[in-house]
């Protein structure tokens, strides 16, 4: 660890607020001073919430010692629970309190384990759509036709997967508001307007279909559906086993497009996705024919 700035040693030497008492003042400024900050403004966020967090522990009778008050139990109980802070407070408070742990007692925080992340699939290419379209055409009976290209329109017409995509029936399928739209049922219902070109092979699909299922079967509930579509349409020409959460990343990537997501997310500098859906819980979504001209459903 490198040495302090002479300048910031001194500022943490005479560091005394009233808002402390002595002790916490005096564990804040022998806690900061091994952690070496850069700059006068650095050390003083520091010896604040270690200021703080040593007037808490002091209140609670802990030991005054950074193997107790430094301790991720302690220092977590503090930023819930101390009175008076807002929300913004209490988590600047977590991160320079992790900060200062991990310098002065790092034994107590060991280094976190990298969690896996589910990256969103790659979108298939036009050129692989058709492919995948011309084998459901290619199929050897109109049942066999009709349901391989119900499969693929729902997945990359209206990014529908899993139980949405299954539980799909012919009836679902409606020319309303200017377009084609299809009115899913289940845990999440809504209805989602489908893109343009998919618009005359889905609704055959859907006329064959009728009252059934636009992919088959007769229990949407059973999970094995669509496993016998998805192996008539995989290796065909080259072609990559079809999986319908690249059929949905195809709709989402064209749909975003459309809407000029990546402009207006860079004009906005916005690169964390949990922002714009913060953003998007103080908005109310358009009605159905402003959603169907949007995003590319009108016939």
């Amino acid at each position: 660890m490198k040495p302090t700035e002479p300048g910031v040693a001194a500022y943490i030497g005479r560091w005394r607020p009233s808002s402390v008492p002595p002790p916490a003042a005096a564990f804040a400024r022998g806690v900061i001073g091994q952690v070496a900050p850069e700059g006068k403004e650095r050390a003083k966020n520091l010896l604040w919430a270690a200021g703080k967090l040593a007037d808490f522990g002091i209140g609670l009778g802990l030991d005054v010692v950074p193997e107790v008050l430094l301790h991720p139990s302690v220092a977590g109980r503090f930023t819930r629970c101390a009175p008076g802070l807002s929300p913004v407070a209490r988590r600047t408070l977590r991160t320079n309190l992790r900060f200062i742990g991990r310098r002065v007692v790092p034994q107590l925080y060991p280094a976190d384990l990298p969690l896996p992340r589910e990256r969103a699939k790659e979108p298939y290419s036009p050129a692989e759509i058709a492919g995948y379209l011309a084998l459901a055409d290619a199929q050897p009976t109109t049942p066999r036709r009709m349901r391989a290209a119900g499969l693929v329109c729902l997945g990359a017409g209206a990014g529908l997967i899993r139980a949405d995509l299954r539980a799909v029936r012919g009836s679902d399928v409606i020319c309303r508001s200017g377009g084609v739209i299809v009115q899913v049922r289940g845990a999440r219902p809504r209805a989602v307007p489908v893109l343009a070109r998919y618009h005359g092979r889905l609704l055959a699909a859907a006329r064959f279909a009728g009252a059934g299922p636009v992919t088959g079967g007769t229990d949407p509930g059973r999970r094995n559906i669509t496993t016998p579509l998805i192996r008539s349409l995989s290796g065909g020409a080259g072609l990559p086993r079809l999986d319908t959460s690249r059929l949905r990343a195809t709709w989402l990537a064209e749909v975003a497009q459309l809407l000029g997501l990546a402009t207006f997310m860079h004009a906005a500098g916005i690169t964390c996705s949990q922002r714009l859906g913060d953003l998007l819980a103080a908005l109310d979504p358009a009605d159905e024919a402003t959603a169907v001209a949007l995003l590319g459903a009108t016939r």
